[in-house]
């Protein structure tokens, strides 16, 4: 996709925070260019890391989520602040490069599975029909007449021509299953290293053998659990780790959030050594180092990395001057007006009036809002976040939810088909709870 295109799908989605769209659909799309260059300079072009900076609410967050369905490759979105210094307790760093590479692989292997769909559901087919036509007298097919083994066919022939229309869907049969073996013992690690464990773990399950166990099921959920085998012996692992590992070094992409929690003031004491400590073990996963999987050496220097942040106490200054250098590309996210709010509430395919129209729709109730309720809800959402703590878009959350809570509560009722929402009931369901400064503290 263009960076235009990138931009128009996100559009969709997101509302405003066009400078955050266009830095990330320049990355994105660099990551192809690179891929088009030979020779050396190839390796010598390195991702251009971004940071976004602003208040919760605006946009951060959902740009990651879209970014994942956008881009067709490997991608993970972990929260900084359960990353701790090695030695202390919590999640060492490099199990982000480890949970990208588990990521990669399982989206190699979704694509070979499609890849070898048809021939798998053949096959499971075929195994269905040789269990309901079993053809016993296959040691002594040398002294069968040619007459039986044609008749043989022809039986088997309408038997897959039913199978195919669905006459036996509802039939039980018998088929042996493989249960992967488990492993009755806790492998522990030192702390931050919890991977080691399940790597042995990993290790001894693939040394046993698998068990085998019949199981009877209907025609049509045993295709589903022969499909699946057949599947996984058409596809070869070795290729698909290869696949993934190439992917995962050259077009992955990592988003950090909540980087301003591992940001801390000057303080050399307490949990900020630990903060710190966090930066430091980030500096050589970002500017580039070797990880150890249980796939194999991931090497990081082009794999590109997404902070974003709110930094309501600390400034990315805070952070350590190498980690400043790795992300040279910051964009300050716009504070939300009231216009955007109507948008939110109205434009994108996912917008909350939309979802909750959907959700009474299923009581047989239609929920129709006029432009002026549109207006008021944006405008009491913009009032609160004035007053109170700037929470962006999530206040719409808790205002439609407040709004909405007796409709949603006392439906399915008889007699009542259509919920009309003006300004009037707006202001009226809300403003007792406006007016009143702690009641709205807690409830919006």
């Amino acid at each position: 996709m263009t960076p235009r295109q990138i931009v128009n799908e996100l559009d969709r989605y997101i509302i405003g925070q066009e400078n955050a769209k266009k830095a990330v659909a320049i990355a994105l799309r660099n990551r192809w260019r690179r891929r088009q260059i030979k020779g050396k300079l190839r390796k010598e072009i390195m991702p251009n890391n971004i940071i976004m900076i602003g208040s919760t609410g605006v946009g951060k967050t959902e740009i990651a989520r879209r970014i994942s369905a956008l881009a067709s490759a490997p991608f993970i979105k972990v929260e900084a602040s359960k990353f701790t210094e090695v030695g202390y307790v919590g999640r060492d760093v490099e199990s982000i490069i480890r949970d990208l590479m588990d990521t990669s692989v399982a989206l190699v292997e979704r694509e070979k599975y499609e890849e070898v769909m048809d021939l798998a559901e053949y096959l499971a087919n075929e195994r269905i029909l040789d269990i309901l036509f079993p053809n016993n007298d296959k040691k002594d097919q040398k002294s069968e007449s040619e007459e039986l083994k044609a008749r043989q066919e022809r039986t088997r022939k309408r038997i897959r021509k039913k199978l195919e229309n669905g006459d036996f869907e509802d039939k039980i049969i018998e088929i042996e299953t493989s249960d992967d073996p488990t492993i009755g013992m806790q492998v522990i690690g030192p702390m931050g290293m919890e991977d080691i464990g399940m790597n042995i773990k990993d290790m001894l399950s693939g040394s046993l053998p698998k068990s085998k166990r019949l199981k009877k099921m209907k025609v049509t959920d045993a295709r589903e659990v022969l499909i699946d085998s057949e599947a996984s012996k058409l596809i070869d692992q070795d290729e698909v780790v290869r696949i993934a590992k190439e992917r995962t070094e050259n077009d992955g992409i990592v988003f950090l959030d909540e980087i301003d929690k591992v940001v801390g003031n000057n303080s050399i004491s307490g949990p900020d050594v630990s903060r710190e400590g966090v930066q430091r073990d980030l500096l050589p996963i970002i500017e580039g180092s070797n990880v150890n999987t249980k796939y194999g050496v991931i090497a990081t220097d082009h794999i590109l990395f997404i902070a974003a942040g709110a930094f309501h106490v600390s400034t990315p200054s805070d952070m350590i001057p190498e980690l400043q250098g790795r992300f040279p590309i910051r964009v300050e996210m716009e504070k939300l007006t009231t216009d955007d709010f109507i948008k939110i509430l109205t434009h994108p395919k996912s917008a909350l009036i939309k979802q909750y129209t959907a959700l009474l729709s299923a009581e047989n109730v239609e929920l129709d809002f006029n432009s002026a309720s549109i207006r008021a809800i944006a405008q009491i959402a913009s009032d609160v976040n004035a007053k109170m703590e700037n929470i962006g878009a999530r206040r719409l959350h808790t205002i439609m939810t407040t709004l909405l809570e007796k409709p949603l509560f006392e439906h399915p009722k008889k007699g009542e088909k259509k919920i009309k929402i003006t300004a009037k009931v707006v202001k009226e369901s809300l403003n007792g709870i406006l007016e009143d400064q702690d009641l709205s503290r807690y409830i919006l």
